[in-house]
């Protein structure tokens, strides 16, 4: 008997685009910045031979079995970073730029570097924001030891690795409290492949708030990375939106180190792309370490949302909090995963994880999967995950009280809204972001009305 697995049409996909990306190898490597110094160099090949080694991901992938990237491995998207006409490209969403938002900009355009949209003020000593590739162009061996940590990263992880050009380099030394926040903008002008590499460090004692922000209406391809690494009793506050074009397509992931004591706050907000996937993970690499996971993703159409979160306590003492909403419409589908992992000699680890999901039609569909593995015994952790539909009593008790039917809709469903972005610390942020998933709402009514 014939036991041999037929292939797909997504896997006969995926492997011919693994092929166009290593038959594109030896034009795009020379460019790279950083390939001058044997260590990056190293650093890239070996991440080549991982992506080359896994490929691109299928749904045989139990990571990715509900999201599908045959839209992505379809594409000849493997084009020299920066190598597109200037004929091709959209008008830029200067509206993204957060001009109120104070602080410091870092922008970038089709994945590079655009001083002239960037906007950095007076910095204490030590603390450095600038480009990614222009620091490996200059001093690559500085970063070797960062950049090559692959802790938590997938096979799409290892190709940003090997194709990485530009991105942002945030340093913030110990004992400094950055008051203002910190703005990575990304815009998509043209039809192009980025591959963003984002490197966040923090030192000890020292304190910031950062925004790493996609948005743009060309068809892009973005497959980023975000690793940041937490000393002692480092604070940090981070906030990813990602609101590109309906023809975009994102995959990105974001990774976090903690060292003891230190306290993480993330925020992901999915609101664009046709197709958008999110991986995060917090290591507790010292004890007493604390980690806050939100997320808010709206769909509709025929958008695809997934969001996949992993933390492991590994020392004792840790505390976690994760809680993700969905926001459902037309033929859209939403995924979450999320695990916790409390690890042998973690003791006194306290975890809490909640997926919930508000499906506004019929066709919308949620995929939900909350996770707990526990490997000590002196532990507090919970989950819990629902999915439904408005409820019939509160719409009612809103219709008594003079809401027309389609008002009421939209005040219960902003007000599930909010709530995940009522974490949000950072207020100016907090208002672009209720104006962002305001506009996508169905049938919203305007902010004065619903805040």
């Amino acid at each position: 008997m014939n036991t041999a697995v037929r292939e797909r049409p997504s896997d006969r996909a995926g492997r011919e685009a693994l092929e166009r990306a290593l038959a594109a190898w030896p034009a795009i490597a020379p460019g790279l910045p950083g390939m001058h110094a044997s260590g990056i160099a190293k650093l890239r090949e070996n991440a080549l031979a991982r992506f080359r080694a896994s490929g691109f991901p299928t749904a045989r992938d139990e990571e990715w079995k509900y999201t599908d990237l045959s839209a992505l491995t379809a594409r000849s998207f493997m084009q020299v970073p920066g190598d597109v006409q200037a004929a091709t490209a959209e008008p830029l969403p200067h509206h993204a730029l957060f001009d109120d938002l104070g602080g410091h900009r870092l922008a970038f355009v089709d994945g590079r570097h655009a001083p002239e949209l960037s906007s950095i003020g007076p910095l204490p000593g030590g603390v450095r924001i600038e480009s990614l590739g222009a620091a490996l162009l200059r001093d690559p061996a500085a970063l070797e030891t960062w950049l090559a940590d692959s802790r938590g990263h997938s096979a799409m992880a290892a190709l940003n690795a090997a194709f990485m050009a530009d991105g942002a380099l945030v340093i913030v030394p110990a004992a400094v409290e950055l008051a203002e926040p910190i703005h990575l903008v990304f815009l998509g002008a043209t039809a192009s492949t980025v591959q963003p590499r984002n490197l966040i460090v923090v030192g000890e004692h020292s304190k910031c708030t950062l925004i790493e922000h996609y948005a743009g209406s060309a068809p892009t391809f973005t497959n980023a990375l975000t690793q940041a690494f937490l000393a002692r009793d480092a604070d940090v506050e981070y906030c990813k939106l990602q609101d590109e074009g309906e023809r975009a397509l994102h995959v990105g992931g974001t990774h976090v180190a903690q060292a003891q004591g230190s306290r993480f706050a993330g925020h992901s907000v999915s609101l664009g792309a046709s197709l958008a996937r999110h991986d995060v993970t917090a290591i507790f690499d010292g004890e007493r370490c604390t980690a806050t996971l939100d997320g808010l993703y709206l769909a509709g159409g025929r958008q695809h949302v997934d969001h996949h979160t992993r933390i492991d306590h590994a020392q004792p003492h840790g505390t976690s909090r994760e809680h993700f909403r969905g926001i459902l419409d037309g033929r859209s589908r939403g995924v979450f995963n999320g695990r916790i992992v409390v690890h042998p000699g973690a003791q006194q680890s306290d975890a809490w994880l909640t997926s919930r999901n508000l499906l506004l039609s019929a066709d919308a569909e949620a995929d939900t999967k909350p996770q707990l593995e526990i490997y000590a015994d002196d532990v507090k952790c919970a989950h819990g995950a629902t999915v439904g539909q408005l409820d019939e009593n509160e719409l009612f008790y809103l219709r008594s009280r003079g809401f027309d039917a389609a008002a009421a809709r939209s005040v219960l469903t902003w007000a599930f809204a909010r709530s995940a972005l009522d974490a949000i610390r950072l207020a100016p942020l907090r208002a672009h972001l209720e104006r962002a998933c305001l506009a996508r709402l169905p049938q919203a009514l305007p902010l004065a009305e619903l805040a």
